[in-house]
């Protein structure tokens, strides 16, 4: 067997961890919140040559795709969003005209690694507290670790980018940020920030059609759509999350 002692283990995390994040302190574009969006905007953008990061403030990236509904771990996809599953070679189950099953499981653990072997890297364990905001345009943000956010005054580290994306979901973590300090008065923003009641073919086109440049430099993707611009929720059915990843991909590569 390998000789190795418990030093060098250590030694080899520290140095590969340290190492990535020491080239992702400026990058292409910072993706906030590792859902269904989130993984498909950075495999997208990472397979066009761009310089993408992703945080995630909790553990196990995926968003909500894991649990399915009320833990049954079985999503919905529409046959508009079936050529992602297809380059994913998730498998699915056609269940009536239009609308497919697939494993939540799969299909997560799929997104992950296409967004990684694409080249995005995931910092998980990692929240945001703030945005770097430059000459009225956002230019990076302000990380730490998920379990530093507490009374002890920890401080934080800043990542930039020319693009950042809110996936935040249901969160909107980054608008809420800009809206607390005001602003966002004057912009097409939902006067209280948050999806409406449940209306999922209302909520699988609003999540899609409404991708933009909320700020400059900061755009939303995913139910962070429908929470910014007061779209309604749409549940277990992910076909248009996918989508707005593809969406937002698309545009910010233009751009």
């Amino acid at each position: 067997m390998t000789q190795f002692d418990e030093a060098r283990i250590s030694k080899a995390i520290l140095g590969a961890y340290h190492g990535k994040l020491a080239e992702h302190i400026v990058s292409d574009v910072i993706i906030v919140g590792a859902g269904p969006s989130g993984l498909v905007a950075a495999a997208d953008l990472a397979a066009k040559g761009l310089k993408v990061v992703i945080l995630e403030k909790r553990l196990t990236p995926g968003g909500g795709v894991w649990g399915g509904a009320m833990a049954m771990n079985e999503v919905v996809i529409q046959e508009e969003a079936m050529p992602i599953l297809r380059e994913l070679n998730v498998r699915t189950r056609n269940v009536e005209d239009g609308l497919y099953t697939a494993d939540s499981i799969e299909l997560a653990a799929a997104l992950i690694l296409k967004a990684v072997q694409a080249g995005a890297v995931i910092l998980n364990m990692t929240t945001v507290e703030d945005l770097c905001i430059h000459d009225g345009t956002v230019r990076g943000v302000v990380i730490n670790r998920t379990f530093g956010t507490t009374p002890l005054p920890i401080d934080p580290l800043t990542l930039m980018a020319d693009a950042v994306i809110d996936g935040t979901g249901h969160e909107t973590m980054l608008i809420e940020m800009l809206k607390r300090r005001g602003l966002l008065e004057g912009l097409p923003v939902a006067d209280r920030l948050g999806d409406g009641p449940m209306n999922a073919v209302e909520g699988e086109k609003f999540v899609v059609d409404r991708v933009s440049e909320v700020y400059p430099g900061l755009w939303v993707c995913g139910m962070a759509v429908c929470a910014t611009f007061g779209g309604p929720r749409m549940g277990p059915i992910f076909g248009g999350m996918l989508l707005s990843g593809r969406r937002v991909a698309s545009l910010i590569a233009k751009a």
